[in-house]
C-alpha cells in the first residue's frame, strides 16, 4: 500500500471511531435520562404542564403564535367534561444532557445570548432580556414540552397513542432553530424511541401548513425515518435542501380547500401506508391549515381539521400503530377551541380514552 493509501485509510477509521464513540455517548446519554418514567394507570396518556404556556411583560404577544394555547386546550377539554385535570400527565423538563442527544453543545451554547433566543423565536424585544429571564420565562417552557414529546413516545408504546398538548417544533434541527423552534422535540422523541423502547422504524406525518426541515435534516437520508410531509410550498421556510430528504412530498398551495385537502390525505396516507411499516408514528398535528390563519394561508374548515386528525389516527390505530401527537403551529385563537373539539371527537369515536377507569383509580390510590 501506498503512503497516500495508508494516510486516508487511517483517516477513514479515525472518522469511523468518533462516529462509533459520538453513537455511544448518545446512547449513555439517553439510557441515563430521567425523562422516561412510569405513569399509574389513573393517568391518561394526554400530557401537559402549566408551564408549557408563556406569558411575560405581554412579550408574547408580539409574535402571532398563541403561547397560552395549550392551557386553554386543556381548560376546555376540563369544562367539556371529557378530561379530569387529575388525570393529565405532567412531564419533567429536559436538561442540557438530554438535549445534547441531538443538539450541538455549540448551539446550546448560543441559546445563552438574547438575540440569538430573539431572532429564534421571532421576538426582537426579547434580546433586551437579561439571559436569566429569557432562561426562565422562555426556554424553560419550551424544555418542558421536549420533555413532554419524549415521554409520549413511551406512553403511546405502552397505550397506543399519547397527545401532547405542545411541542411539534419542526423547524429546528440539532445544530439550528428558527420560526418560533428553539430544541428539536421530534428529533429527540425519535432517538429515545430507538434506543429506550427497541423501535428502529419510525413515521413522521407533519400536517402542519409549514415544511418540517428541522427534522429532515436531522434524518437526511436515515432509512429507518420515513417522512410524509404535506405543506405549503409558498410559505416560510423555503428550506430547498431539507426537501431532498423529505421521504413523501405532497405541497399543497395556498388556497387550498377542504375537500381537496383531505382528498390529498386520504391518498397520501394510502401510499405511506403501502411503502413503509412504522412501529411508531409521530404526528404533527399544525392547525395553522385553518381557513383565515395568515402564516398558513391554506382554506381548511375546522371541521376539516378535525376530520384530518381521525384521518390519521385511524391510519395509526387500524394498524395498531402506537401514535404520538404534538399540537405544532397555529396563529388564530380559535385553534385551542378546534384542538379541543378535535380530541372529544377522537374520544367520542373510540379511537382513544381520556376518561381513567374507576377500578384502575381506586386501586393505584391503594397502592400509593
Amino acid at each position: 500500500m501506498s503512503a497516500a493509501g495508508s494516510s486516508s485509510a487511517g483517516v477513514a477509521s479515525t472518522a469511523t471511531n468518533a462516529a462509533s464513540d459520538s453513537e455511544t455517548l448518545r446512547r449513555n446519554r439517553i439510557l441515563s435520562s430521567k425523562l422516561y418514567f412510569d405513569l399509574p394507570l389513573s393517568k391518561v396518556p394526554l400530557i401537559y404542564s402549566p408551564s408549557y404556556d408563556i406569558s411575560f411583560l405581554g412579550i408574547e404577544k408580539l409574535h402571532p403564535f398563541d403561547s397560552s394555547k395549550w392551557g386553554r386546550i386543556c381548560r376546555f377539554l376540563i369544562v367539556d367534561g371529557v378530561l379530569d385535570k387529575k388525570h393529565i400527565v405532567e412531564p419533567l423538563e429536559a436538561t442540557k444532557e438530554d438535549l445534547l442527544v441531538v443538539h450541538t453543545e455549540s448551539y446550546l451554547q448560543s441559546l445563552k445570548s438574547s438575540l440569538n433566543v430573539s431572532i429564534i423565536v421571532e421576538v426582537p424585544p426579547v434580546a433586551l432580556l437579561p439571559s436569566c429571564l429569557v432562561q426562565s420565562k422562555v426556554l424553560y417552557p419550551f424544555r418542558k414540552q421536549v420533555g413532554g414529546s419524549i415521554l409520549a413516545a413511551k406512553v403511546a408504546k405502552e397505550r397506543g397513542w399519547a397527545i401532547n398538548v405542545g411541542g411539534g417544533f419542526h423547524h429546528c434541527s440539532g445544530d439550528k432553530g428558527g420560526g418560533f423552534c428553539v430544541y428539536a422535540d421530534i428529533s429527540l422523541c425519535i432517538h429515545y424511541a430507538f434506543v429506550r423502547l427497541n423501535i428502529s422504524r419510525v413515521m413522521i406525518i407533519d400536517l402542519d401548513a409549514h415544511q418540517g426541515n428541522g427534522h429532515e435534516k436531522d434524518f437526511a437520508n436515515d432509512r429507518q425515518v420515513y417522512i410524509l410531509d404535506m405543506y405549503n410550498p409558498g410559505i416560510y421556510p423555503f428550506d430547498y435542501e431539507a426537501k431532498r430528504y423529505i421521504t413523501q412530498k405532497v405541497e399543497v398551495v395556498s388556497g387550498t380547500s377542504t375537500t381537496e385537502y383531505l382528498t390529498k390525505l386520504d391518498e397520501a396516507l394510502k401510499v405511506a401506508g403501502s411503502m413503509f411499516e412504522p412501529e411508531l408514528v409521530v404526528y404533527n398535528a399544525g392547525t395553522d391549515i385553518l381557513d383565515g390563519d395568515p402564516l398558513g394561508r391554506l382554506k381548511i374548515s375546522p371541521d376539516g381539521i378535525i376530520s384530518r386528525d381521525e384521518k390519521v389516527f385511524r391510519f395509526a390505530r387500524g394498524k395498531n400503530i402506537p401514535l404520538v401527537m404534538l399540537t405544532s403551529g397555529g396563529y388564530m385563537k380559535s385553534t385551542a377551541r378546534i384542538i379541543a373539539d378535535s380530541i372529544v371527537n377522537l374520544s367520542n369515536k373510540g379511537l382513544i380514552d381520556t376518561q381513567a377507569s374507576k377500578g384502575k383509580e381506586n386501586k393505584n390510590e391503594r397502592d400509593s
